[in-house]
């Protein structure tokens, strides 16, 4: 399903214009660009500091789930593979994955040519099942893609004109994903980059201790966002589209940076993700969630938690981290965040490990359960 036997440059055409010259000698078809709802609105929309799914307020819980587009008969993969119709069936209503739309997942690893089949796999599933996806077409550390860090001249243009998996394009890989996406009921919206930070690698390597931040980081993340979040909206103007931020001290983010890139108008709901060892440690002073959730209000945008992770296994017990969870995500909607999606199921845990690792079984499925609204 979805097998594109033509070369990525060609099939990308295929997908987006009408080109003279490309042909594509499966005779496969993207999926159809029905409308997100029976109105032909979307079903996913903002106000100043909630999502509403279908006309009604909607604080959703769910999970990251990074691997869902591996298929090791296609791709080069990411962790092991999920049967997509299991995960989804056991999901609760109204709840919300956030997966990994990157281009690794639709490049054959044989031929390199592009294969979409497990890709449009997951949307099929999460459709089957009513369930809503948020896809991150690209992260920022490279991981499960051509395991590059992002640095700044990417965000300056390098999107535009490094080539990655598959021999495309971030440009290419957004126009390509979007334009054969954005009719899919069970689409909440877009994430363009997963934790952005307009950093730069030394000598001593590209880890976060040994990067550096030149000045300016703010204003060239504020206009990738603006470039390529216009870009996408002249693809799909009807979803909204999240910031992925990570929310800390990250370069060109930090304090009052956070704001400045977050008010482009090509984002719509900003993010924060927690991974604070303690129920309300919550960050850097300046660069923590109380101060992200002061910033997003006076942007009149909804903050979500896109990233939530507990480490359990060896070094907490898994009803531990689940009562951790509940109380986190309890004191953090109170504060005014606008969802919480937990880092990150795995469907083959750890335990005889200190992981983030969250199997089927464990009781963090009871928490999203409990809590989804």
């Amino acid at each position: 399903m979805g097998r594109l036997r033509v070369a990525a440059l060609c099939a990308l055409l295929i997908v987006t214009v009408v080109a003279a010259g490309c042909a594509d000698p499966s005779g496969t078809r993207a999926p159809s660009s029905e409308s997100a709802s029976a109105d032909g609105k979307p079903r996913v929309t903002a106000t100043d500091t909630l999502l509403r799914l279908d006309g009604q307020a909607w604080w959703p819980t769910g999970f990251n789930a990074y691997q869902l587009g591996t298929d090791w008969s296609v791709n080069r993969g990411c962790g092991a593979a999920v049967d997509v119709d299991d995960y989804f069936d056991r999901l609760p209503p109204r709840a919300l994955t956030r997966i990994s739309l990157f281009s690794m997942f639709a490049v054959d690893k044989n031929s390199g040519l592009l294969d979409f089949g497990p890709l449009d796999a997951v949307f099929a599933a999460a459709k089957r099942h009513r369930q809503m996806v948020l896809p991150v077409l690209t992260g920022g550390p490279g991981t499960c893609e051509d395991d590059r860090f992002k640095e700044r001249d990417w965000y300056e243009s390098g999107w535009k004109t490094q080539k990655s998996v598959g021999g495309l394009t971030f440009a290419d890989w957004m126009r390509a994903a979007v334009t054969r996406w954005r009719g899919e009921p069970s689409l909440a919206g877009w994430e363009i980059v997963g934790e952005p930070e307009a950093s730069v690698c030394t000598s001593g390597g590209c880890e976060w201790q040994v990067r550096a931040c030149p000045s300016g980081g703010a204003e060239v993340l504020r206009d990738f966002y603006d470039e390529a979040g216009a870009r996408l909206r002249s693809l799909d103007d009807r979803h909204l589209v999240f910031s992925g931020f990570i929310g800390g001290d990250q370069c060109g983010m930090e304090g009052a940076d956070y704001a400045k890139v977050g008010a482009s108008p090509e984002i719509d709901v900003l993010d924060f993700h927690d991974y604070g060892s303690a129920p309300t440690d919550f960050g850097p002073a300046g660069s923590d969630l109380p101060t992200r959730l002061g910033q997003a209000r006076s942007l009149q945008k909804p903050l979500i938690v896109g990233e939530m992770g507990i480490k359990a296994g060896t070094c907490l017990s898994l009803p531990d981290r689940a009562d951790q969870f509940r109380r986190k995500i309890t004191a953090q909607r109170e504060a005014g965040t606008a969802a919480a999606l937990l880092w990150a199921f795995v469907p083959d845990p750890r335990p005889d490990d200190c992981t983030f690792d969250i199997g089927y079984d464990g009781p963090a499925w009871q928490v999203v359960t409990d809590l989804v609204r």
